[in-house]
């Protein structure tokens, strides 16, 4: 087979991948149409039960209170699509990995999405309460704390994604340290600067506060010392 046909069969497979994921992303978020209310109930629920009894959430917005739960329903149907998606992506490496690869693929691709979805829970279950909590004792006497539905919705996705992403850590330091990138030895070393950098992807990654800057930070140095660990062990043997 020629250099040409097989480019034009790769871009073959990425387009029936692509078309897949699409419709399965359709299919999943029709379904969560029909749950959208309990869906919404259950993500604000963080913020509702540390309001004061003459507060609640409002929109703002016209179209808010429409858009605002189908928004919501579409970030869901993504979270949801995540294994399957993985899945789409291991069938198109897959061909071109030795035994020993695919094995080590599959283990890795399935710890990463269950990280992701540890981060999600604990971003859930820890951290917004603690930060929500944060913000309604900071606001000044007198002020009612009243938040848009929009806004909400807005700063809960980002944490979501951004501490499914550090849950990610583990397997970004044995990645590196497989590929032989870096070794662990200049990992350990590197510790200082790891713990600042976490401190730094906490800043851009969150809010502009320090108490989501640090609960992103430190879970984030501790995934780190557990990947280092796991990696000094797996890799050695």
């Amino acid at each position: 087979m020629s250099d040409k046909s097989s480019m034009l069969a790769q871009l073959g497979m990425v387009r029936n991948i692509l078309l897949r994921a699409i419709l399965v992303l359709i299919v999943i978020f029709i379904g969560l149409t029909f749950f959208q209310d309990l869906i919404y109930l259950k993500i604000s629920e963080p913020l509702i039960q540390l309001l004061p009894k003459d507060s609640s959430m409002i929109a703002t917005g016209v179209a808010a209170p429409f858009l605002t739960p189908l928004k919501l329903t579409f970030y869901s149907a993504i979270f949801f699509a995540l294994p399957y998606l993985a899945i789409e992506f291991w069938n198109f490496i897959s061909p071109g990995l030795y035994k020993k690869e695919k094995i080590l693929y599959v283990s890795l691709t399935l710890i990463s999405v269950l990280l992701f979805y540890a981060g999600m829970t604990f971003a859930f279950y820890v951290v917004f309460p603690l930060i929500f909590s944060f913000f309604i004792q900071a606001a000044p006497e007198g002020v009612m704390v009243m938040t848009d539905i929009s806004n909400y919705l807005d700063f809960i996705i980002k944490l979501f994604f951004a501490f499914g992403l550090a849950f990610e850590m583990p397997i970004i330091i044995f990645a590196l340290v497989w590929s032989g990138i870096v070794t662990t030895e200049k990992l350990a070393n590197g510790r200082p600067f790891v713990i600042i950098g976490c401190f730094v992807v906490g800043m851009l990654l969150t809010p502009p506060d320090i108490v989501s800057q640090t609960l992103l930070a430190v879970p984030t140095w501790f995934l780190f010392e557990i990947g280092l660990l796991a990696t000094k062990i797996f890799i050695r043997n």
